[in-house]
């Protein structure tokens, strides 16, 4: 098993970790980290949503049917009929 440490040890990992920073740049040092921490935590949650939207995306595509966000899926193997343009016959 391995090693955990108890209250001594943590307590020595305190002083050294105090030593190596100094009591100035401890505060500066979390706020750092903490805001580097909400950064990459807001990036996976974007990348998670563009993930989900290709996915559905994907899936709409498959059916042909209109994705959540309202936009519909055109299939470019189907002709359109949708266009005005050119001779009104």
């Amino acid at each position: 098993m391995g090693f955990l440490p108890g209250g001594a040890e943590w307590i020595l990992i305190a002083l050294v970790i105090l030593l190596l920073f100094g009591f100035k740049k401890l505060p500066d040092a979390a706020r750092s980290i903490g805001k580097s921490a909400r950064v990459f935590k807001s990036e996976v949650n974007e990348m998670k949503e563009e993930d989900r939207q290709r996915e559905e995306a994907k899936k709409a595509r498959e059916t042909g049917t209109p994705t959540a966000d309202g936009n519909a899926v055109i299939d470019e193997a189907k002709p359109r009929t949708d266009n005005q343009s050119g001779p009104v016959a």
